[in-house]
């Protein structure tokens, strides 16, 4: 049985950065595509970034040129590197792996194979 574990998030203040990592258990996180999502309270999930099976990736504009997605795939592990993060960055992140079509770092319908539990990014002054 697949299994995504989040870690990473904590209280952080604004202007400073996180490291969130997706670590994939029982299955090869390398033959699907990734995306990380976030939900703020009394707000709708929304997506942040996704990376491909071939590294392709996309960034929501408020995330383009602050965060980072990335693959270790000797880890079994993708991350998302957050710099400059402001309050209104706090919520829930989530991440979900899809199989299919995971060469296309978007597809519509979104279908999830596999979700994490989500962890809490906090920031604050």
């Amino acid at each position: 049985q697949g299994q995504l574990v989040e870690s990473g998030g904590g209280l952080v203040q604004p202007g400073g950065s996180l490291r969130l990592s997706c670590a994939a258990s029982g299955f090869a996180l390398d033959t699907y595509a990734l995306c990380w999502f976030r939900q703020a309270p009394g707000k709708e999930r929304e997506r942040v970034s996704c990376i491909s099976k071939g590294d392709s990736t996309f960034y929501a504009d408020f995330a383009r040129d602050r965060f980072a997605i990335s693959r270790d795939n000797a880890k079994n592990t993708v991350y998302l590197q957050m710099g400059n993060l402001q309050p209104e960055d706090t919520a829930v992140y989530t991440c979900a792996a899809r199989g299919r079509y995971p060469t296309t770092v978007l597809v519509f319908p979104e279908e999830y194979d596999f979700w994490g539990q989500g962890t809490q990014v906090t920031v604050s002054s």
